[in-house]
C-alpha cells in the first residue's frame, strides 16, 4: 500500500506557538527606547503576531484582486 503524503501546513495552519518572529527585536526595542519607554518580554511576539494578520489580509486583498503579487496598496 502507498504511503500517504502528509498535508502542507499553511500560515493559517500554523498554531501561534509555533510562528517565528517576523520583526528585528533589537531594531523595535531601540526604537521603543528612543521613545523614552521600555519594551515588555511579551511586546516583541505581540508585534509579530499583528505582523502576520497584516499579510494574511493583504494576501487575501492580493488573491482577491486576482494577482500573485502582494503590492503596497493591499497592505
Amino acid at each position: 500500500m502507498a504511503k500517504k503524503k502528509k498535508a502542507r501546513k499553511t500560515s493559517s495552519a500554523r498554531s501561534k506557538k509555533n510562528r517565528e518572529v517576523l520583526v528585528v527585536a533589537s531594531k523595535v526595542k531601540a526604537y521603543i527606547k528612543d521613545q523614552g519607554m521600555n519594551t515588555s518580554g511579551e511586546a516583541i511576539s505581540s508585534i509579530s503576531e499583528r505582523v502576520y494578520s497584516m499579510l494574511d489580509e493583504a494576501t487575501a486583498r492580493t488573491v482577491a484582486n486576482g494577482r500573485k503579487t502582494l503590492k503596497a496598496q493591499d497592505i
